[in-house]
């Protein structure tokens, strides 16, 4: 299995926007369409479907937090650089 860079560059950031985008409009798209639908099977089979794309949204999310928690405690701060400057 592949790591995962630790930097996101701004291509990576791009699609991720784009993927976190798709995932949004494609669940509020379910929600529309089960909310018009009268087939309480094809309903459920659109709502499903909603919330297949809203884990993702939320997986994508999620990722994106806990690696970005995960970096930014690696960031000195101003008052680490100032001592280290000092040094």
């Amino acid at each position: 299995m592949q790591t995962p860079p630790e930097v996101i560059t701004t291509k990576d950031l791009l699609y991720l926007r784009d993927a976190l985008s798709w995932e949004l409009g494609a669940m509020k798209k379910c929600a529309h369409f089960a909310q018009e639908c009268l087939d309480s099977d094809i309903r459920q089979a659109i709502e499903q479907a909603g919330q297949m794309h809203q884990r993702h949204y939320n997986m994508l999310l999620q990722h994106l937090q806990t690696n970005n928690a995960q970096m930014m405690a690696q960031v000195p701060s101003p008052q680490q650089l100032k001592q280290q400057m000092q040094q």
